[in-house]
C-alpha cells in the first residue's frame, strides 16, 4: 500500500485540480493513466529484444517474454490498482493514519464536491466494491446500468488496446506470443474486483486513453529487420562421446570375390520408385518404353498449344493410360537441349505439390526429346490480366499464398525456378493457380549449363542479382513472385516496361527502383519488402505466406479459394475448326 500511496501523492501533485468532481478523483484517473504505461513499457522492451532475436522462441526468450508480461501487465498494475483503493479506504476510516496521507492531504480528501460526488472520502473510500455492484446491486436500475457499462466496458476496451500493443511488439512473426500480454491483463482485471466501485470507474477512465496512446511508442520501436527474421537457427552442438579403447582387431579372414551385381532393366521417369534420386544424379535419362528406339507410338498429338524459342507444346493423348497430357518437344535435339530437358524433368520429378505441374515421363519422339506433363486446361495469368484487367486484393492474396507454397515446396527439394513470370502461372477452369515451366530450373547436384543454355529469365521479371550475373537463390524466386503479384494487381511489371528486352535487362542490372507498384493495395507494404534490391533483406516465402494468409483471415476469406473464376469453361462438344486458329490453353515459351 505504501507504493500505491506514493503513486497517488505523485498523481495528485501531477494533476489534481480542485474542481468538480474533486482533486482526488482527478488524481485517481491520473494514477490509472500512469499504470497504463506499464503494459506499453513491457511491449516496448519485447520489441527491442526481438530486434536481435527475431522469431526465435526458445526456452530463454519465452521465459523472458512471459516474465515481462506477468510483471508489467499483471503484477504491478494489480498491486497499484488495489493499493489505490485500499489507501482510500484507510484514509476514509476514523484513524486515517495508515493511509500515508499527510494532514493537508486528509483535509482536501474530506472536501465536499456536490452534486453527485459529495465528500470525496465517502465517494472513494466507502461503498460497495466492483464485485458487489455487479452481482449484488442495491440501487436504482439506471445506476446499475451506468456502473455495468463503465466497470465492464472500460476494461474490455483497455484489453483491446493492450492486445494491439502486444501484436505490434510481435510484428513479422506468429501472433500466439501476444498471449503473454492479454492473458495476464484479463487476470489483472478479474483480480481487481475487490476495488471500490467508484475508485475503479475513475481508475479505468484514466487507464483507457493512455492504453491507446501506448501504441505509439511501441510502433516507433519498429519490427525486427528481415535479415534477423530470416537468420537460420544456430546448429546444436554435437554430443562428444567419451573415449573408449578400441577392441582388439579381429584376425583377418580370407577375402572372397564379391557377387556379380544384379542387372535391372531401364525404366521410364514415371516408373522410378524414388524420384528425388533422379534429381540428385545428373545425366541422361534412359529411353522409356514407347520411344522411337522401341518403335512404339504411345502419345497421339491432338493440337498445338504453344510455341516458343525453346520448344513446342502439344495437347496429346496417352494411348496406354487413356488420359490427356501436355507434350513439350524440344526444337533442336542437341546435347545442350537434352541437358535442359533432363534438368526440367529432374526438377519437376522431385517436387510434389498440388499447385505445381506434374511430370509423367521423358520420352524420345521422332522429332526430338519430349517431356510428358500434366495437361492443364486454362489460361495464363498474363492473358487474364491483359484481357480482363488486374486482380483485386483478395484474388492477389490467394495467388501469392498459393504460389509461395508451391515455390517453398520446390526449394525444400533444392529446386529453384528462376523464371517466374505471369505467363508461367496457369489458372485452371476452377480459378486455381498452377506453377509451370521449370525449363531453366536448377537442382542440387546438377552440372552447370553451357553458355548456349544459360538463361536468367524474362528481363521484366528478373531479380536484380540475377541480372548482374550473381547465382540465383530462393530470395531470387521470392523477388520474381512478388513482381508477378505486383503485375497481377497493377497490369504492368514493377520496373515498368522497356522498348527492348536488352533495355529491360540493363534496368534490372542497374537495380533501378520499382516505380509501378500498386500503392493503394493492401499488400503494398509486403510488396515493397519483397522487392528489396538486397536479397538478404527480403522476407522469406514462409514469412510472406504467413503475412498474406493472416490478412486474408482478417478479411474473412479463405487462402485456398480460387484466384479468379472468370476462366470460361469450354463446352465438351466444341472442337476447333480446321480454318480457325486454336486458342492457347497452356504456356508458350
Amino acid at each position: 500500500m505504501g507504493l500505491a500511496s506514493a503513486l497517488l501523492s505523485f498523481a495528485h501533485s501531477l494533476f489534481g485540480p480542485g474542481i468538480w468532481p474533486g482533486d482526488w478523483v482527478w488524481a485517481t484517473s491520473t494514477a490509472g493513466a500512469l499504470v497504463a504505461l506499464l503494459p506499453a513499457l513491457g511491449a516496448m522492451v519485447v520489441a527491442i529484444i526481438r530486434k536481435g532475436t527475431g522469431n526465435r522462441y526458445d526456452v530463454v526468450t519465452l521465459s523472458i517474454f512471459g516474465g515481462i508480461g506477468v510483471v508489467a501487465v499483471f503484477l504491478l498494475p494489480w498491486l497499484l490498482a488495489t493499493g489505490v483503493s485500499q489507501t482510500y479506504q484507510e484514509a476514509a476510516s476514523k484513524s486515517g493514519g495508515k493511509s500515508g496521507f499527510s494532514s493537508s492531504d486528509l483535509a482536501t480528501f474530506n472536501a465536499d464536491y456536490s452534486p453527485l460526488i459529495g465528500k470525496q472520502s465517502e465517494y472513494l473510500g466507502r461503498g460497495q466494491n466492483v464485485y458487489e455492484v455487479l452481482f449484488y446491486p442495491n440501487g436504482m436500475q439506471l445506476s446499475y446500468i451506468f456502473y455495468l457499462i463503465l466497470l465492464v466496458g472500460l476494461p474490455a476496451l483497455s484489453l483491446l488496446f493492450v492486445m494491439l500493443q502486444a501484436r505490434t511488439a510481435f510484428r513479422r512473426g506468429p501472433k500466439w506470443p501476444s498471449r503473454f500480454f492479454w492473458i495476464p491483463f484479463v487476470l489483472m482485471v478479474l483480480a481487481s474486483v475487490g476495488m471500490g466501485a467508484n475508485t475503479a470507474v475513475h481508475f479505468w477512465l484514466g487507464f483507457l486513453p493512455f492504453s491507446v496512446l501506448g501504441l505509439i511508442p511501441v510502433a516507433l520501436v519498429g519490427p525486427p529487420p528481415w535479415s534477423v527474421i530470416n537468420r537460420p537457427d544456430p546448429q546444436p552442438r554435437q554430443k562428444v562421446e567419451p573415449y573408449r579403447p578400441e577392441p582388439p582387431a579381429p584376425k583377418p579372414q580370407p577375402q572372397l570375390p564379391p557377387p556379380p551385381a544384379k542387372q535391372y532393366p531401364a525404366t521410364a521417369l514415371a516408373q522410378a520408385p524414388e524420384p528425388p534420386a533422379l534429381a540428385a544424379v545428373p545425366g541422361p535419362v534412359p529411353a522409356p518404353p514407347g520411344s522411337r528406339n522401341s518403335g512404339g507410338s504411345r502419345y497421339k498429338r491432338v493440337r498445338r498449344l504453344g510455341h516458343g524459342g525453346f520448344g513446342t507444346v502439344w495437347e496429346a493423348v496417352d494411348t496406354q493410360l487413356n488420359r490427356t497430357v501436355a507434350l513439350k518437344i524440344a526444337h533442336a535435339p542437341d546435347r545442350d537441349t537434352e541437358e535442359r530437358m533432363q534438368r526440367e524433368a529432374r526438377a519437376l520429378a522431385v517436387v510434389n505439390h498440388p499447385n505445381c505441374v506434374k511430370v509423367y515421363d521423358l520420352v524420345e519422339e521422332p522429332d526430338g526429346l519430349a517431356l510428358v506433363m500434366e495437361y492443364l486446361e486454362g489460361r495464363s495469368l498474363a492473358e487474364i490480366v491483359d484481357s480482363q484487367g488486374p486482380l483485386d486484393d483478395i484474388a492477389a492474396g490467394r495467388l501469392w499464398s498459393t504460389m509461395a507454397g508451391a515455390l517453398a515446396a520446390a526449394h525444400e527439394k533444392g529446386v529453384l525456378h528462376r523464371d517466374l513470370k505471369p505467363s508461367n502461372i496457369i489458372l485452371d477452369r476452377n480459378g486455381l493457380a498452377h506453377l509451370i515451366d521449370f525449363g531453366i530450373a536448377r537442382s542440387q547436384g546438377d552440372s552447370k549449363m553451357t553458355a548456349t543454355g544459360m538463361m536468367i529469365g524474362t528481363p521484366d521479371f528478373v531479380a536484380p542479382e540475377q541480372a548482374m550475373g550473381s547465382p540465383a537463390s530462393p530470395a531470387s524466386d521470392a523477388w520474381q513472385l512478388a513482381a508477378t503479384v505486383s503485375y497481377a494487381l497493377s497490369g504492368q511489371p514493377p520496373r515498368g516496361t522497356r522498348e527492348t528486352p536488352m533495355a529491360a535487362l540493363m534496368a534490372a542490372a542497374r537495380a533501378e527502383p520499382v516505380s509501378k507498384l500498386p500503392n493503394r493495395s493492401a499488400h503494398a507494404r509486403i510488396l515493397i519488402a519483397s522487392l528489396d534490391q538486397e536479397p538478404r533483406r527480403r522476407p522469406t516465402l514462409t514469412a510472406v505466406r504467413r503475412d498474406v494468409e493472416g490478412w486474408l483471415a482478417r478479411a474473412g476469406k479463405s487462402p485456398d479459394g480460387p484466384v479468379t473464376q472468370i476462366v470460361p469453361r469450354r463446352p465438351p462438344q466444341q472442337k476447333p475448326q480446321p480454318h480457325q486458329q486454336p486458342q492457347p490453353q497452356r504456356h508458350p515459351r
